[in-house]
């Protein structure tokens, strides 16, 4: 028997829907944010973590369901921009029957917000999800199933990688070169290990230190406290956990001459891109760099049969678009990350009009 949900409205302003999801019984709190349909249905990941209030899961579900708009956009995906969020610790809270009720609520909005894997979350969970939901995707089977998105994000990560240092050192070769990498989860193991394979040396952070461990073991990489590595001497700062590292507070300590990585909203504010020009740091707009992984999930969503031909494709095309970025904010002597808003604040415009 399915328990009773409570479903109310949070009023967001620039947001087209944005619901708080409760269910006493399984201990759920979390939210689902629709930024816009301007492109298509909105499509983002389900987050889980223990945030530390209602008013940081709020802050998050909203930044990312923006920033999600602007990943779709730049990826040339005819998707809008969703997230969805889960309070809580999920080794200690997650459950089926939590998923499921959480899939319900998904329902309501009848195919305007999909889902699809995110922090906390594996293509396992997926599948619970969508035995009470069809919109949802990343899921190990099926038709269409796209899987684990994270080696896709990891690839497209790294191609950025490689134009970042084109642009920044004169050449993307990375052998010799130091990446200090902030986050070992899915992706960010994944990075790793490209990197590694492509001569670059390794600082390597995570709150987990079983996983440090793994890749100081594997890759001969140097270990850094979580926090710290933002203040490791590095060529290259490859952000992979959570948004929000680089601000007023973070960026006058940094001691690397390029930023690209995988993390959303690396950014605490659209200020601090022009704080890391100002310091002579060049930035690589993370909406960007990081679309692999909903590039992935996009051929579920839009049931495309030729998935590797596609995600090849639009790889190469985001790269294309980061070189454009990146190029255009050299030639103006301004933040990439006011050239990549720019972008595709032109690519939504005649759709929103």
């Amino acid at each position: 028997m399915t328990t009773p949900l409570e479903i109310s409205s949070v009023f967001a302003p620039g947001h087209e829907t944005v619901l708080r999801v409760e269910d006493a019984a399984t201990g759920l709190t979390g939210f689902i944010a629709v930024h816009s349909t301007a492109l298509g249905p909105a499509a983002g990941g389900l987050r889980m973590r223990p945030y530390a209030s209602t008013d940081a899961a709020i802050e998050d579900v909203l930044r990312l369901s923006r920033g999600m708009t602007y990943k779709n956009a730049a990826a040339g995906l005819p998707l809008g921009g969703g997230k969805a969020v889960i309070m809580g610790d999920p080794a200690e809270i997650k459950s089926p029957e939590l998923l499921r009720a959480f899939a319900r609520a998904i329902n309501t909005l009848d195919g305007k917000y999909w889902t699809a894997e995110d922090m906390g979350m594996t293509p396992a969970d997926m599948t619970i999800l969508a035995e009470e939901t069809r919109f949802v995707a990343g899921l190990p089977d099926g038709k269409f199933a796209s899987g684990d998105p994270s080696p896709i994000t990891a690839r497209g990560i790294f191609q950025s990688i490689r134009t970042t240092a084109r642009h920044r050192f004169g050449s993307a070769d990375l052998t010799g070169r130091t990446v200090a990498v902030q986050g070992l989860g899915h992706v960010g193991a994944h990075l790793c290990r490209m990197l590694h394979e492509a001569g670059a040396k390794l600082i390597v952070a995570d709150l987990d230190t079983a996983r440090v461990a793994q890749a100081v073991a594997e890759f001969g990489a140097q270990p850094a406290d979580a926090t710290g590595i933002l203040r490791e001497k590095a060529d290259i700062l490859a952000p992979c956990a959570i948004g929000g590292i680089l601000n007023e507070s973070t960026i006058d300590g940094l001691q690397v001459a390029a930023i690209c990585g995988g993390a959303n909203n690396q950014l605490a504010t659209d200020e601090d891109g022009k704080l890391l020009h100002a310091r002579g740091i060049l930035y690589a707009p993370d909406f960007v760099v990081n679309a692999g992984g909903i590039i992935n999930v996009a051929t579920e969503i839009l049931e495309i049969g030729a998935r590797d031909a596609f995600v090849d494709e639009k790889l190469a095309a985001l790269d294309t678009t980061l070189d454009r970025i990146l190029t255009r904010a050299a030639q103006r002597g301004c933040s990439p990350n006011d050239v990549a808003t720019e972008i595709v604040d032109e690519i939504l415009a005649p759709k929103a009009a």
